[in-house]
C-alpha cells in the first residue's frame, strides 16, 4: 500500500489509527439502525392512533429534539473528558431509551383496554424516541469531528463520508426490521405492531452496554484538528469566536436545511409509495407471490407487499413500502461509498454543490407527478443525499482546531431542522397531496447547493487540504 493510500488513517506524528476508525464506525451503524427505524414509524402510528401526516410528524419532532436539547451538553462533555467519555455516556443513554419501550408498550396496551388515552400512549412512545436520539446527540457531536482527525487533514471528509457508509448500511437494515415488528400482523390478519414494537429496542439497548464496555477498554487517543485560523494562538491577532467564520456558520444553517429535507423525505417515503405510485400491474403481485412460494424462507417477508386499494387499484401495501424504503437506503448507501471516492479526487464543495443541485432537480420531478420518473426521482434522491451531512460537517469545522469540538456541537444541534420542515411538509401534504410535499426539500437543496459552491469564498480555502495565501479571514 502506498504512503498516500496509508496517509488516510496514518497521523502527523505516526500512528496508525485505522482499528480506531473502525471502532468509531460502528457508531455509525448504531444510528443509523435507529434513524432506521424512525422513519418507518410514522405510519404505523397515523393508522393505529388514528393521526394526520402533520401530527405523526411528532415522531421526528421528538427524535430531533434529543439532537437540539442535547448538543451543546454533549460538546461541553468532549471538550472536558474527551472523547471516550462522551462517547460511553452516549452509549448508557442510548440503552437507557431503549429499555424505556418495555414500559411504553405496556402503556400501549391499556389504551385497547381503556384504561389509558391514545395520547398517552404516543407521549410514552415519543419518550423514548427523545432519550434514545439524546444518546445519539453524544455520539453524532464525538463521532463525527473525531473522523476528520484520524489521519491526513486531506482526507477529511473522505474518512467521514466512509464512516458514514456504515451509517447508510444501519438505515438499510432499520426499516426491515421496523417492518417486521411495526407492521406485522396474526393469523386473524389483525396488526401486531403496537405488541411487538419494543423488540428491536430491547435489543438494542443490550448491544450498546456491550459496546460501551468495548469502548471503555479500548485505545481512543484525544487528538486535536489542526488550527488553520490560529483560534488557539491567543497571541494572535484574530477573532476566536468559531462565529466568526461564516463558513462554520453558513454550515450550521445548511446543516439545519438538509436534515430537513432528508427527515421529511425519508418519513414520509411509505405514505408516498402507498398514495402516489401509479397503478401496479397484477402480474407484479402474482410474479412476486410465486417467488415468495419456490423460497419458503424468504415467504414471511414477501408476503403482503401489495393490496387493493380504496379506489380499487393494486397498490403497495405499509409493509411492501416499508421493504422498499430499504432500496432507498441501498441508494444512499451506493452514494456514502462512492461519494468516498469522488472526494478523494475532487474538492468537497464542488462535489457537495453538484448533488444539491441534482436533489433540487431530482425533488422538483417528484413535485410534477411524472408518473413513474418521479418514483425513480425519490431514490435518486437518496443516492445525490448520500455526502451531504458528512460532508457540509467536514467543511464547517474545517480549520478550527481545538474549538472543532464546540463548533460540532452546534452542527448537531442543527439536526434539529428534521424535526421542524416535516411538520410543514406533512401540512402541505395533507392540503394538497405527498407529491406537492415534495416542493418543501426541494427549497433545502437550493441552499445546500449554494453553500457547497460558496465555500471557498466563506472559508478563503481551495480546498480541504489547507487555507488558501490569497487573502485573510
Amino acid at each position: 500500500m502506498s504512503n498516500t493510500k496509508k496517509s488516510i488513517f496514518v497521523t502527523a506524528d505516526g500512528q496508525n489509527l485505522v482499528f480506531t476508525f473502525i471502532l468509531i464506525s460502528s457508531l455509525f451503524l448504531l444510528w443509523g439502525f435507529c434513524n432506521g427505524m424512525i422513519d418507518v414509524m410514522d405510519k404505523h402510528f397515523q393508522e393505529e392512533l388514528g393521526l394526520s401526516k402533520a401530527q405523526s410528524a411528532w415522531v421526528q419532532f421528538a427524535h430531533y429534539l434529543g439532537y437540539f436539547l442535547m448538543s451543546i451538553p454533549a460538546g461541553w462533555l468532549a471538550t472536558k473528558l474527551g472523547y471516550k467519555g462522551g462517547i460511553v455516556m452516549g452509549l448508557l443513554i442510548v440503552a437507557l431509551g431503549g429499555f424505556w419501550f418495555i414500559p411504553a408498550t405496556h402503556i400501549n396496551a391499556m389504551v385497547h383496554e381503556g384504561r389509558v388515552s391514545a395520547n398517552l400512549a404516543f407521549v410514552a412512545f415519543l419518550t423514548g424516541v427523545c432519550v434514545i436520539a439524546t444518546g445519539l446527540t453524544f455520539l453524532e457531536t464525538i463521532a463525527n469531528p473525531y473522523t476528520t482527525v484520524l489521519g491526513d487533514q486531506r482526507y477529511a471528509a473522505t474518512r467521514i463520508n466512509l464512516a458514514q457508509s456504515c451509517n447508510g448500511v444501519g438505515w438499510i437494515f432499520g426499516p426491515i426490521v421496523g417492518s417486521m415488528f411495526f407492521y406485522g400482523k396474526d393469523a386473524a390478519g389483525r396488526s401486531t405492531g403496537s405488541e411487538t414494537l419494543y423488540i428491536p429496542y430491547m435489543y438494542i439497548a443490550i448491544f450498546v452496554i456491550v459496546l460501551a464496555v468495548i469502548f471503555y477498554f479500548a485505545n481512543i487517543p484525544d487528538i486535536k484538528g489542526e488550527d488553520d485560523y490560529h483560534l488557539d494562538d491567543t497571541a494572535a491577532p484574530v477573532s476566536h469566536s468559531i462565529w466568526s467564520h461564516p463558513h462554520f456558520v453558513l454550515a450550521v444553517l445548511a446543516q439545519f436545511l438538509y436534515v430537513a429535507a432528508q427527515a421529511g423525505i425519508f418519513s414520509f417515503f411509505i405514505n408516498y409509495m402507498t398514495s402516489e405510485l401509479p397503478p401496479i400491474p397484477e402480474s407484479w403481485a402474482a410474479g412476486l407471490a410465486s417467488l415468495s412460494n419456490s423460497a419458503g424462507f424468504l415467504k414471511d417477508w414477501l408476503t403482503g407487499w401489495f393490496e387493493t386499494s380504496s379506489a380499487g387499484v393494486l397498490s403497495l401495501s405499509n409493509k411492501g413500502a416499508s421493504n422498499l424504503a430499504s432500496l432507498g437506503f441501498v441508494c444512499f448507501l451506493i452514494g456514502r461509498f462512492s461519494g468516498a471516492g469522488i472526494l478523494r479526487k475532487y474538492s468537497a464543495h464542488k462535489v457537495l454543490g453538484f448533488y444539491g443541485l441534482m436533489n433540487v432537480l431530482a425533488t422538483f420531478v417528484v413535485f410534477l407527478k411524472l408518473g413513474w420518473l418521479s418514483v425513480l426521482c425519490v431514490y435518486l434522491s437518496f443516492f445525490f443525499m448520500s455526502i451531504m451531512f458528512p460532508t457540509i460537517f467536514a467543511l464547517g469545522i474545517f480549520g478550527l482546531g481545538a474549538r472543532a469540538k464546540k463548533a460540532s456541537s452546534f452542527i448537531v444541534m442543527a439536526i434539529m431542522g428534521g424535526a421542524i420542515l416535516p411538520k410543514l411538509m406533512g401540512w402541505v401534504a395533507d392540503e394538497w397531496d405527498m407529491s406537492r410535499g415534495f416542493i418543501v426539500p426541494a427549497v433545502c437543496f437550493v441552499f445546500v447547493a449554494f453553500y457547497g459552491y460558496s465555500w471557498p469564498r466563506f472559508s478563503k480555502s481551495d480546498s480541504l487540504s489547507g487555507v488558501s495565501t490569497m487573502g485573510g479571514h
